[in-house]
């Protein structure tokens, strides 16, 4: 399978696409960070809002102070949550599961 052929100004208008969503996605992941986000209120965005929908909810936890690969990983594992999966892809129960063991 080809790839399709695309112009110049659409590569360009792509580009610069990418870029906006990865800046929006480290001010998401800076204001996890900071306090200014939880992550229940983010999730609860999660199906409206494509920057965080598209997000991994693995890197939305390692955004929480104290929260490194490992506790990340126990923690997905003890909710049942792959560490694929991304935050518009959670079911209900996942989400209510990831919210109570946080707290």
């Amino acid at each position: 399978m080809t790839l399709p052929t695309r112009t110049p100004e659409q590569r360009h208008e792509a580009l610069r696409k990418a870029v906006a969503a990865r800046t929006a996605r480290k001010q998401l992941l800076e204001a996890i960070a900071r306090g200014e986000q939880t992550i229940p209120a983010v999730l609860e965005r999660a199906k409206s809002d494509p920057v965080v929908g598209k997000t991994r909810v693995a890197a939305l936890l390692k955004g929480l102070p104290g929260y490194g690969p490992a506790k990340v990983t126990a923690l997905m594992q003890q909710t049942g949550i792959v560490a694929s999966r991304r935050a518009a892809g959670l079911s209900e129960q996942q989400r209510r599961r990831l919210c109570d063991a946080l707290g």
